[in-house]
């Protein structure tokens, strides 16, 4: 059986496709719960797991359990070459405290680990993590020895795994830089993956939060900026979303462009483009612009473009041949979408909104 397994475990290191797989096989033969593969230094990414604990393993993440409390920093600093429990490095007090089995494995029926770490070239460490069920108890030692005699196996096709990884993080933010626009891209949870210079030199506009968390200093557009990626890896999902952001007085708008089909060939992991893109100011832009910046139908654009240009919610309704009361939903329709409170805000948003930089043929 651990013949056919090494054949299985390097397999995945010209196959990622199988690790989930095996995983869980090697979560089998431990009588657990599943395994999972993640890579931790300055950032934590899960690279892949067992079928069954593939929810779980990516919420520890997005929960922060995992960086909260300190058993993270002792398995990565553990001296020991080899698999290790969760009683090596805690006392039974420690672990009634810290967050990952306290306040999220317990309550889901996780009670133990086993897990190893592999040093990479690029000074983080690849992480092996097997969970069992609470009812199991403690791995046994005979159980910890079966999975280091496969340690050596598991690492070199760990390894081999994770450095197309890297590479395709390092070409990730090579394209981004190479937009000329500031840019970052971001997982299905919101977590900044890759970013360029240029938007990393935006703080009147963008804060930088704890584990690798990004957000707007503009309220309104911040909000936004959540709705847009609770709903960006889902097939009903707005294909693009655009909004304004404010920041010290100026403005810019925010594309969040989802990456899909192809693109996550390059883009590994990441569900999506953050996009920022200048204004300047002076005259009012097209319809077609502003129906393309901020994702609006055609009668609100031509609606938001006739605000700017001076023109009454009356004058608007008898040019149009429409009620007055069919010209406020479309209002409406612009103040959500655009985030702006009043009418002045729209006006003054879109006296500004001419891009200062273009895209090939695209005015945006």
């Amino acid at each position: 059986m651990i013949e056919g397994l090494v054949d299985r475990i390097y397999e995945c290191a010209f196959v990622p496709e199988q690790w989930p797989g095996t995983l869980d096989t090697l979560s089998n033969l431990t009588s657990g719960a599943g395994g999972s593969l993640y890579i931790f230094g300055k950032d934590a990414t899960m690279l892949t797991a067992s079928p069954g604990a593939r929810e779980r393993a990516a919420g520890a993440l997005r929960g922060g359990f995992v960086q909260r409390g300190r058993g993270l920093a002792r398995v990565l600093a553990s001296s020991r070459s080899g698999f290790i429990t969760e009683r090596d490095i805690m006392t039974m007090d420690e672990l009634e405290q810290e967050p990952l089995y306290r306040d999220f494995w317990r309550p889901a029926g996780i009670g133990s680990m086993v897990v190893t770490t592999v040093e990479l070239p690029t000074k983080e460490s690849l992480l092996l993590l097997f969970t069992r069920w609470l009812q199991q108890g403690p791995a046994e030692r005979a159980l910890v020895d079966q999975l280091d005699r496969l340690r050596p196996h598991l690492a070199r096709s760990a390894l081999m795994t994770a450095r197309p990884q890297l590479e395709r993080a390092k070409v990730a933010s090579k394209t981004l830089a190479a937009l000329g626009l500031p840019a970052l891209v971001l997982d299905r949870y919101g977590k900044v993956l890759a970013a360029n210079s240029l938007i990393e030199s935006l703080p009147k506009f963008v804060r930088w939060r704890a584990f690798d968390g990004v957000s707007f200093s503009d309220k309104a557009a911040d909000q936004l900026l959540r709705d847009a990626i609770a709903t960006v890896d889902l097939a009903e999902g707005a294909s693009v979303r655009s909004f304004p952001v404010r920041g010290g007085g100026a403005m810019m708008v925010a594309h969040v462009v989802p990456i899909r089909l192809s693109a996550r060939d390059i883009f590994a992991s990441c569900a999506a483009t953050l996009i920022m893109t200048p204004v300047t100011a002076p005259e009012a832009p097209r319809v077609e612009l502003v129906q393309s910046l901020f994702d609006l139908t055609p009668a609100e654009a031509r609606v938001a473009r006739s605000l700017a240009t001076g023109d009454t919610v009356e004058d608007i309704a008898v040019r149009s041949g429409v009620t007055l009361n069919t010209i406020r939903t479309q209002v409406r329709g612009v103040l959500e979408k655009t985030g702006c409170s009043r009418q002045a805000e729209v006006i003054s948003l879109l006296a500004g909104a001419v891009p200062s930089v273009r895209l090939g043929a695209s005015p945006i």
